[in-house]
């Protein structure tokens, strides 16, 4: 399953995140946190409880108020399955039905604890080619055993079953080439190169005007199970003709968003977000040839480089005109993302009643049906 942009209508906005280079992502915040993003820099300010009623900054380049990073397991949380001794290793029963031979221990968290028998067995055929996928990607020997940080967890090629959060990761891959080892690997060999030609360091470090960006999206809140949400507001800028100007540059601030969501993933107990894109005040006119090209490329790279990282999609306030594009675009989306978008009409009482089953009314802005003061 993975991110998907309808055509000619901006994507979301986004917060640097560490790329593939970068530092590992910082483990196990205390409190609910505030996201906030000032051009070049981060900072993080306490966001409030769910029982309080939140309020948003609105966001931008400069400014983006984030959900809370789910908490990071103690040490004592995570399950480890013992090895045996001896020449020859015996089966060792885990956690529901599953079985390792494996003489180092296999980590396990909550997430892995879901994998079924046969994903086990795709992703340590995985785990055990990182070295000459890495390799592959990146072109040279010395890669095998280079670790490297993708979406705030590091990835060491030559140990990769030392945390079970790389496990995770990895099985997004393979869900998403229905657990085809070779399909899986020229996927995430694809995506390693990718974010080496796309700059995502770099990306990170770009200050986008506030005046063209400033109010695009919102990170608020998080949904009953802790995933955050994603709020799209694709009419918040009456000149989209200027947002879509510059494609290249709207594919790097729409691709540092999607990073940044990935950053409140802890990949430990929630590994993906739910989306809210609004429609509302667009017009007909705001589609062109740039926005038709940056919401295809988008497309292409969401579903190419970012697998299994939605939960659920809703389209909110679409205009009956945009109908017939959404359903132009179903070639390019694959069954499994069709699967988890819902179009929805609009007010807030009527959107309300499709997310509250989702998100807490304390959690959920006031102009979807919900008692935040948000954006």
């Amino acid at each position: 399953m993975t991110e998907s942009t309808l055509p000619a209508i901006p994507a979301q906005a986004s917060v640097p995140t560490p790329a593939a280079t970068t530092p590992a992502f910082n483990d196990e915040p205390t409190k609910s946190q505030q996201l906030i993003v000032n051009a070049s820099r981060t900072t993080v300010a306490p966001l409030p409880e769910p029982g309080a009623t939140p309020v948003t900054p609105i966001l931008s380049s400069e400014t983006l108020q984030a959900a809370p990073h789910p908490p990071q397991p103690e040490s004592e949380d995570t399950h480890v399955i013992p090895s045996t001794s001896g020449a020859t290793p015996a089966p060792v029963a885990t956690t529901k039905g599953i079985t390792t031979t494996s003489e180092e221990p296999e980590p396990q968290n909550p997430l892995t604890q879901r994998f079924t028998q046969q994903e086990w067995t795709a992703l340590k055929e995985f785990r055990a080619a990182l070295p000459d996928m890495f390799i592959e990607a990146y072109e040279k020997p010395e890669s095998r055993e280079i670790p490297i940080v993708l979406w705030g967890v590091l990835i060491d090629p030559l140990h990769p079953n030392r945390d079970a959060r790389i496990s995770v990761i990895l099985m997004k891959f393979l869900r998403a080439r229905n657990l085809s080892v070779r399909d899986a690997r020229n996927m995430f060999v694809s995506t390693l190169r990718w974010r080496v030609s796309f700059n995502v360091d770099a990306a990170m470090k770009e200050e986008f005007p506030q005046e063209i960006f400033g109010r695009l999206g919102h990170v608020y809140g998080k949904d009953k199970e802790g995933r955050p949400v994603v709020y799209n507001l694709y009419g918040a800028n009456q000149d989209l003709k200027v947002v879509f100007g510059d494609v290249q540059r709207f594919l790097r601030w729409r691709v540092v968003l999607m990073e940044t969501s990935t950053s409140f993933l802890d990949f430990t107990t929630v590994d993906q977000t739910l989306q809210v894109h609004d429609y509302e005040g667009v017009s007909l006119t705001s589609s062109d040839t740039n926005s038709k090209n940056a919401a295809s490329e988008a497309t292409s790279i969401f579903q190419s480089h970012y697998p299994e990282l939605l939960f659920k999609k809703f389209f909110v306030n679409v205009p009956t005109f945009l109908n017939w594009i959404f359903w132009a675009m179903k070639p390019l989306i694959s069954a499994n993302t069709l699967a988890k978008m819902s179009v929805t009409g609009s007010g807030h009482h009527t959107i309300g009643k499709a997310l509250l089953p989702h998100i807490d009314s304390s959690q959920l802005p006031r102009r979807y049906g919900g008692e935040a003061d948000a954006f």
